[in-house]
């Protein structure tokens, strides 16, 4: 079948496409740097002719909250649009694992947008939430740091290889579409202030981990269980320890 990879040429996207050629499909990486913009439309007729189905991993350039929010609605509206145009039987979106337990943050409030307009389209969907990729880690550090301090609540965290969340995309994408959200996530529980101050050790990395109950997470407050999913995830395989001895 063919299948649309809208940010098909990113981390998850370019995995995607890569995965479902192997297995016979046409997968075809749409993005900006190929001639697609869902921002403008620009593109979109043209690569959705033929395809049964679109899978959509983009992300926004900018993580403001007013600039998440407008590319979300405004690529998502654009992009089920021209699916329905199209006649695409099948929609899939890559999300996140709690996100609608953090909504006091811009960007997930974004995501939940994204998801409810999917939802009210009218074509058949599936939505992947997964947990932070193990590439995400120092993201993770970046966006808590203050001065040489990482801040981070003690909280669970079930990190995924990216490598995993694509093959879990393509397995969803040319499965039947669910209806709802499909969880998936890495095989191991780690608390994650800690889990973030064995990340920047092995990577010689100075800065100092403090545990704060209240520290925020991407501007919300997190409880014990926002981060991780619900007991019907998917496990993946890959163990976090597995990935970073191989980063060295």
């Amino acid at each position: 079948m063919k299948v649309v990879v809208i940010g098909g040429t990113g981390l998850i996207g370019s995995k995607v496409v890569e995965k479902l050629n192997a297995h016979g499909h046409e997968a075809v990486a749409a993005a900006p740097n190929t001639g697609v913009n869902t921002l403008t439309g620009e593109g979109l007729a043209e690569v959705l002719e033929g395809a049964s189905v679109v899978v959509d991993v983009s992300n926004s350039p900018s993580f403001a909250d007013d600039a998440v929010m407008e590319f979300f609605r405004t690529s998502t509206t654009n992009l089920l649009k021209a699916e329905t145009e199209a006649g695409v039987t099948h929609h899939v979106a890559l999300s996140v694992v709690g996100t609608e337990r953090l909504q006091d943050s811009g960007y997930f409030r974004a995501k939940q947008v994204q998801e409810e307009l999917i939802k009210e389209s009218g074509i058949p969907y599936s939505i992947v939430h997964a947990t932070q990729f193990f590439e995400f880690m120092k993201g993770i550090a970046d966006m808590s740091t203050e001065g040489d301090t990482v801040r981070l609540a003690p909280v669970k965290i079930q990190p995924i290889y990216s490598d995993d969340v694509a093959a879990a995309v393509g397995r969803t994408a040319v499965g039947a579409p669910v209806g709802g959200v499909v969880e998936i996530a890495g095989p191991d529980v780690f608390q994650l202030d800690e889990l973030i101050r064995k990340g920047l050790a092995a990577k010689g990395d100075p800065r100092k981990v403090v545990t704060d109950p209240h520290a925020p997470y991407s501007g919300a407050e997190v409880q014990e269980s926002t981060l991780v999913p619900g007991p019907g995830a998917q496990i993946a395989e890959t163990r976090f320890a597995d990935w970073l001895a191989q980063q060295k």
